[in-house]
């Protein structure tokens, strides 16, 4: 059973996160931000991961604690669940085009967070929400799961397409690189025998 689960509290958020990495895609999505709930069932929906969150966050401050510290919890919920990493695939890309906007993400699950995050909003905010803020999460989510990712969206001009087509991105390169390949028969897929960072 490939499942996470963890519990964030500060002074400034109070999130649960649970996942199933052999999941149905299955999103049960709360944060308290309409676009980056949006955002997060895609995420589940795509890499067939069940997500789970629950966040309450200082929103009367700003978005800026919420999504990054989800982006902490949703990172380390899936890492946990990968255990020691036997016999995943690790590796994974996609190419994830949504209307005009075509984006590139690139992942290894190798225990060593690295983010390369080339992608550029023409505007400041998708509704309320403020563009810059996908970044952090996906520095957040990088740092804690422990995976080097890289995001590049190499044309696109709706802030909204380019926002998605980034997390579908991952979600189908997380699908991937997260699925049990029969052929490493449980073997860890690293010379070094660990994918411990």
């Amino acid at each position: 059973m490939r499942k996470g689960a963890i519990s964030r509290k500060t002074k400034e958020t109070d999130i649960e996160v649970g996942v199933d990495l052999d999941g149905s895609g299955l999103a049960r999505i709360s944060t308290g931000i309409g676009f980056f709930d949006h955002m997060l069932e895609q995420l589940a929906r795509h890499s067939l991961i069940d997500i789970e969150i629950k966040a309450k966050g200082d929103l009367h401050i700003d978005q800026h604690h919420t999504v990054e510290d989800t982006g902490i919890a949703l990172g380390q919920a899936i890492r946990r669940a990968l255990g020691d990493m036997a016999g995943i695939t690790r590796f994974a890309d996609v190419l994830l085009p949504m209307d005009e906007t075509l984006t590139r993400v690139a992942i290894d699950i190798s225990g060593r967070p690295f983010l390369v995050f080339r992608t550029q909003f023409a505007r400041a905010k998708i509704g309320d929400f403020d563009t810059e803020l996908v970044r952090e999460f996906f520095q957040a989510f990088t740092m804690h799961a422990g995976m080097n990712v890289h995001v590049e969206t190499l044309y696109g001009e709706n802030s909204h397409h380019i926002s998605e087509s980034s997390f579908k991105g991952l979600a189908r390169a997380l699908r991937a690189a997260v699925q049990l390949d029969p052929r490493q028969n449980g073997a860890i897929p690293s010379t070094k025998g660990s994918l411990a960072g």
